[in-house]
């Protein structure tokens, strides 16, 4: 008797942990996707797919683009935003960072995703699906494309950990983060803000 184990269903592969399309390797292949409400992201040739995220993670989301959108400033060459965005770190690593600080368009003819720069900062809230992926592949591509800080920011803990170029491991900071960009902006983030009930 024949006997062969069934592909799972792309809702069980998310729960595995598995890649949704396994034959989707290249960013036009994904591109060419229909929306279907996920977030689609490229890990160096790895599909991986996120549900949208608990309503938690995207109140601390916007605490902490209200706080980089307060010191960046309306007249800086840079500008905070958030996913969803199609980030292309390398030709096969497209990215959706949940908040990043990036160059403003030079104009409405560089406005596309396309077009758009290596970040200089991004950060990740994480997720129960999504930390483990946060803490490795993605810091690593992020930092190896030259993204100068990354932040985890761990709802859980309570905290963020910041990495930046040449880091071997992480600052912890669970009190006021001061930073800064080589494009010029600065400023300072109480962590604990982040975390305040609405």
């Amino acid at each position: 008797m024949l006997s062969y184990a069934l592909r799972p269903s792309a809702k069980e592969q998310h729960i595995m942990g598995m890649p949704a399309h396994p034959l989707i390797t290249t960013i036009e292949d994904l591109m060419a996707l229909p929306d279907d409400g996920m977030r689609h992201e490229l890990l160096e040739g790895e599909h991986v797919v996120t549900p949208a995220p608990v309503r938690v993670h995207q109140r601390v989301l916007a605490n902490l683009f209200t706080q980089l959108r307060d010191a960046v400033g309306a007249d800086a060459p840079v500008e905070v935003l958030f996913s969803p965005a199609d980030i292309q770190l390398g030709p096969r690593t497209l990215v959706q960072p949940d908040l990043f600080i990036v160059q403003k368009p030079r104009d409405a003819a560089t406005d596309r995703w396309a077009d758009t720069p290596v970040p200089y900062l991004a950060a990740e809230v994480l997720s129960p699906s999504t930390a483990a992926r946060d803490r490795g592949k993605k810091r690593r591509l992020y930092l190896d494309a030259g993204v100068e800080e990354y932040w985890i920011v761990d709802i859980d803990a309570r905290l963020i950990e910041r990495w930046r170029q040449g880091d071997d491991r992480p600052a912890i900071v669970d009190g006021e983060l001061v930073w800064g960009l080589s494009s010029g902006p600065s400023g300072t983030v109480t962590v604990a803000a982040l975390f305040a009930d609405p």
